[in-house]
């Protein structure tokens, strides 16, 4: 697989998202000798970003993680998240990226992963309660000692980036980016003036660009603990629109000789070496399809098309979740 630079950070063109394994899916946690067989496959087909967070479960993802990468740390470019875990007594889903939170989350994140430094850490959230000059300082800290390698930041936007580079230098934004979450596009003139690297969560739009969800009882057979139950994307009259840009995607795939999956990431990879797809997935052969993105070439009139698609009709979040966005 193409490598591609975060900041000065190298890693596989393609990475893996880890979530799913645990957390926010149907059969989440289900099936830890198939995820663990997933995370090695991804190592053998050249992925070396793999992604996970302390709120995953939450901890249950960082551990799995761990015990798939013992004896092949040395492969891999390990990333996790903080900040949407108080460890101050509050618990999960509670934003919180003060100096001592950071301090609390690092040393719980290093044992379930069984590593002695993390090589991309990042903050999940902006905490609107501590100063970023706060959290990056504390996190800076953390690189001298050796126990982060690089600090990246999660959904945050313009303001907060400028702020934080200018006390440490952040090494790559990890928001939401695929064909049908475009907004991206604003904030990537800042990222690249900056040398900082995009990370795209949700590059298939959870699953939907795939084809794989097309009626209302698709959804309705989901457990009641996928997210996508309560996503507005996935609801209603948008959920009718929005299965009209898989079909787009799904002709464009036939046209180029490759799987909707792979046209989603294809396309991504076509807008700069400096973004990075990190498609989840639980299941080895979904990652082979993922990696095999790599390979495709789409053409200028198909990336035209796939530019000129709309963007999905609905939040990527629930509103409450997007209370913890900046945008």
């Amino acid at each position: 697989m193409r490598t591609a630079t975060l900041g000065d950070l190298e890693v596989s063109r393609i990475g893996l998202g880890a979530m799913g394994m645990s957390h926010g899916y149907t059969g989440s946690g289900s099936d830890d000798a198939e995820s663990i067989r997933t995370i090695h496959r991804a190592l053998e087909l050249g992925v070396t970003l793999i992604d996970t967070a302390e709120i995953y479960g939450p901890y249950i993802n960082e551990e799995l993680v761990g015990k798939a990468l013992q004896g092949r740390r040395d492969q891999v470019v390990l990333a996790t998240k903080f900040g949407l875990v108080s460890h101050a007594g509050d618990g999960p889903w509670n934003v919180d990226s003060s100096p001592d939170n950071i301090r609390t989350a690092v040393e719980g994140s290093l044992k379930r992963l069984g590593t002695d430094h993390i090589d991309l850490y990042y903050q999940h959230r902006v905490d609107p309660g501590t100063p970023i000059e706060d959290t990056m300082g504390a996190l800076a800290d953390l690189v001298k000692q050796g126990k982060i390698r690089y600090i990246g930041l999660s959904e945050a936007w313009i303001d907060t980036v400028r702020r934080a580079h200018a006390v440490h230098p952040v090494t790559a934004l990890q928001s939401e980016y695929s064909l049908w979450t475009r907004d991206q596009e604003e904030i990537l003139p800042v990222l690249r003036e900056l040398g900082i690297g995009l990370v795209a969560y949700s590059p298939l739009g959870k699953g939907f660009l795939t084809g794989a969800l097309r009626t209302p009882a698709d959804i309705e057979a989901l457990d009641d603990s996928d997210f996508r139950k309560t996503s507005p994307r996935f609801i209603g009259e948008n959920f009718q629109r929005n299965v009209r840009i898989a079909d787009e995607v799904k002709a464009v795939a036939d046209e180029a000789g490759a799987t909707p999956a792979q046209v989603g990431l294809a396309w991504l990879l076509t807008k700069g070496d400096d973004i990075v797809p990190i498609p989840g997935t639980k299941r080895v052969s979904r990652v082979e399809e993922n990696s095999g993105a790599d390979a495709v070439t789409l053409t200028p009139a198909q990336i035209a098309t796939l530019d000129a698609l709309p963007v999905a009709e609905g939040g990527h979040h629930t509103d409450e979740q997007m209370q913890m966005i900046e945008r």
